[in-house]
């Protein structure tokens, strides 16, 4: 199993050498335009998994925040960054987005404050670097102003309800407990909130432009 900090410079890595590539795009610019919204959530399904995908639902490893002129915001290795939309490319996998009952503009507008932030390695709650779901977590907001989403327990067990050997190993080569139960957000959990609504997903596959709407 990678460390996570490894699995998020990966991410950023694939993201410049597919600048490259040809065709790997998750999204062609007229369908992002005619499919998604502004403050549309962009979730990626790992099938290969990794030890953030371990021990959250989903398969869902990254969240990203779709801001409109085929750009997203997102939390990732280099920090908290404004990303072309046609650079989140992966080898496999894909991207489902999201809809949410945020109120997009405000939304969006928290999470530009962000920009320039510290990419939060560790998952804490209590410190000021941030990371992907959390990001959004704290970011959104519905008609009224009021945070979207709350944060959850913490999860770093395994579905016997054990937290792994891997993040046992990973917080105690840094002096740390696990921070197990403590208050925080995935963004696999997120993706299965009531007040957000999967309506399709991006290919990522090399070769693909498809929008796949939900049935």
């Amino acid at each position: 199993m990678s460390d996570p900090r490894k699995v998020i410079k990966q991410f950023a890595k694939s993201k410049i050498l597919s600048a490259a590539g040809c065709c790997t795009l998750l999204i062609a610019a007229s369908c992002s335009s005619r499919h998604l919204a502004v403050a549309d959530l962009l979730f990626h399904v790992n099938p290969e998994g990794n030890a953030i995908t371990e021990v959250t639902p989903g398969m869902i490893d990254h969240v990203a925040i779709y801001i409109g002129k085929q750009q997203v915001l997102e939390a990732v290795g280099k920090g908290v960054m404004i990303t072309p939309l046609d650079s989140l490319r992966q080898q496999s996998g894909y991207y489902l987005i999201g809809r949410t009952k945020a109120q997009a503009k405000r939304s969006v507008a928290n999470a530009r404050n962000y920009l320039g932030r510290n990419y939060d390695y560790l998952y804490l709650p209590d410190n000021d670097d941030i990371y992907c779901s959390e990001l959004v977590q704290f970011s959104y907001v519905d008609r009224n102003g009021q945070q979207l989403f709350s944060p959850i327990p913490m999860s770093f067990h395994d579905s016997t309800g054990v937290v792994t050997d891997y993040w046992k190993a990973f917080y105690a080569e840094r002096g740390l407990q696990v921070p197990e139960g403590k208050p925080g957000t995935n963004p696999g959990e997120l993706s299965q909130r009531p007040t957000v609504k999967i309506i399709g997903k991006l290919s990522s596959i090399v070769g693909s432009k498809k929008f796949e709407p939900n049935k």
